[in-house]
Parts: C-alpha cells; sequence; structure tokens
C-alpha cells in the first residue's frame, strides 16, 4: 500500500513538473488585451509580433527564431509577448482608455510608415518607449536584440 502511495505521489509531481516544462517549451502569446494588461501590471516589456498569415519570413521566424529554447525562455522571463496580425478585423484593442481598430492600432506601432513583415515591436511601458525591430531574426540576431531592449529598459 505505502508504494502504491509513493508510486501515485510521483506520477502526481511528475505530471506537475511536465506541465511545467511544457509553459516554458514554447513562448507565451496572449492577445494585445490581454497582453498589454499583464505587462502594465507587471511592468514588463510588451514584445508585439506583427505578422500576416501569408508572410513566409513570419513563418520562418515563428519555426525557427520563437521555437529556439534560449530565445523562448528569454522572452517568458522578461516580456509579455503578443501576436497580432493588423489584416484581421477588429474594432477592440485597448490602448490606455481608447478603444481602437486594428488599422489604427498597426498605425501606432509602425508610427504610420510601413515596415512589412515581420516586424517586431518592443513597448516598454513605464518610459512611454517603442522600439521597432524590422523583418526575420534568426535566434542568436534575436537574443542581441532582445538583450539590447532590456537594458534599455534597464530592466
Amino acid at each position: 500500500m505505502q508504494k502504491l502511495l509513493i508510486i501515485t505521489l510521483l506520477l502526481v509531481a511528475g505530471g506537475q513538473l511536465k506541465a511545467q516544462s511544457d509553459k516554458t517549451d514554447k513562448v507565451v502569446w496572449l492577445d494585445w488585451n490581454a497582453g498589454y494588461e499583464k505587462a502594465t501590471k507587471e511592468g514588463k516589456i510588451v514584445l508585439v509580433d506583427a505578422f500576416t498569415t501569408w508572410c513566409g519570413w513570419c513563418k520562418k521566424m515563428d519555426a525557427d527564431t520563437y521555437a529556439n529554447p534560449q530565445v523562448v525562455k528569454y522572452i517568458n522571463e522578461h516580456f509579455v509577448a503578443v501576436k497580432f496580425n493588423p489584416e484581421v478585423a477588429f474594432a477592440g484593442y485597448k490602448v490606455g482608455d481608447q478603444t481602437i481598430d486594428n488599422q489604427q492600432l498597426y498605425s501606432l506601432l509602425c508610427q504610420g510608415k510601413s515596415t512589412g513583415f515581420p516586424t517586431t515591436y518592443f513597448i516598454t511601458i513605464s518610459k512611454n518607449t517603442l522600439n521597432v525591430d524590422v523583418g526575420y531574426k534568426g535566434a542568436a540576431d534575436f537574443m542581441k536584440v532582445l538583450n539590447e531592449v532590456v537594458n534599455a529598459a534597464g530592466k
């Protein structure tokens, strides 16, 4: 009976460890509203991955860069990650006390300048700053960008 209890406890603990490791195996992506609110509450930097469904480089960045274990760990630790497709119509994005649509949010992010896809936007809410990184980056190059953003934010 005691062996059965120990085995059961080990299986439950193993399952919990597996569930915890699953969370860190992938970037935790949120939608804009949940991500912006979470970053505001936690004082973290918002990382916005602006993508489209037809963008081959966006898919490559998802498959290579955002799947890299070092990148995943660093993003989940220092950022609130948000996926944003500006081509999907939605009129409920919240920014401060305003509610805007997808085109308005994209215009705010790219400051009226078309940047192409993928583009990564870094919003440091506490400093009211926006950093923009245009185009595909492999894991090593993206880690440099992530470190620069974190250092600039003083985190």
